[in-house]
């Protein structure tokens, strides 16, 4: 019983020390591959579950990579015809209850959106993360029956809202099932647990993420996506100051 207890410790550190010697890189670029596109158009709802009630709201976001996206929302009537446009690192946002369009800029980015667990800034950086972050595989875990491959990132540029991240990816599919992202001084600022992964045009990508800003009273938002489609011809007005009072 002692020398089998012995060969299973020995196999398990090996499995361990090879998952670890893996490039962390290398996965967050196959995760890119599933995420990333030349551009993209969806359709989503956002629940935002509050401490007394939950209410939804649905919208439509054109993008472009991560220097243009525009969002316009669409219910309820009293949110129908907000209008967001990000340029580079630029964000306007438009109003049609005062018919005007302001800057959204330095402070007023850690700002929620629209009562949610999610900001402005997190809505703005959608740079990849190979591009910010360095990385290292520490191990992996069944999570929801699916074996996933834990990745710590560290910022690499001083731009970012989260110094530093874990990840759990799918070791089949290469897309992220969890993340916790954490303050310079190490304290747990927001988590995400992502479901629902189909296959679309040729990539996994997950339709459920469920945010959780771990400062924030309430249960966190439910973003579920209900219609997506990449790599579309998006006419270029729309990425225009114009578009917003259109």
């Amino acid at each position: 019983m002692k020398r089998i207890s012995i060969i299973t410790a020995f196999i398990t550190a090996i499995s361990v020390g090879a998952v670890c010697q893996t490039n962390g890189d290398d996965i967050l670029k196959k995760v890119e591959k599933n995420i990333s596109s030349e551009n993209r158009v969806f359709e989503s709802s956002m629940t935002i579950k509050g401490i007394r009630a939950s209410r939804t709201i649905t919208s439509r976001t054109y993008s472009v990579g991560d220097r243009e996206s525009f969002t316009e929302y669409l219910s309820p009537p009293r949110e129908q015809g907000t209008k967001m446009l990000k340029l580079v690192n630029q964000l306007w946002i438009y109003s049609p209850s005062t018919d005007r369009t302001i800057q959204i800029s330095g402070h007023m980015l850690r700002q929620s959106v629209m009562g949610s667990d999610l900001s402005y800034e997190d809505m703005m950086d959608d740079r990849k993360l190979t591009d910010v972050y360095s990385s290292i595989v520490t191990g992996n875990e069944i999570l929801d029956g699916r074996n996933t491959i834990k990745l710590e990132l560290t910022a690499k540029v001083s731009d970012v809202a989260y110094y530093s991240r874990k990840m759990w990816i799918d070791s089949e599919r290469f897309v992220p099932l969890k993340e916790e992202l954490y303050a310079k001084s190490g304290q747990l600022l927001k988590s995400t647990l992502l479901s629902d992964v189909r296959q679309v045009e040729g990539r996994w990508f997950p339709f459920m993420i469920v945010y959780k800003d771990i400062l924030k009273q309430g249960e966190g938002t439910e973003f579920k996506i209900t219609s997506i489609k990449f790599n579309q011809k998006i006419p270029e007005y729309i990425f225009t100051k114009a578009a917003l009072k259109q």
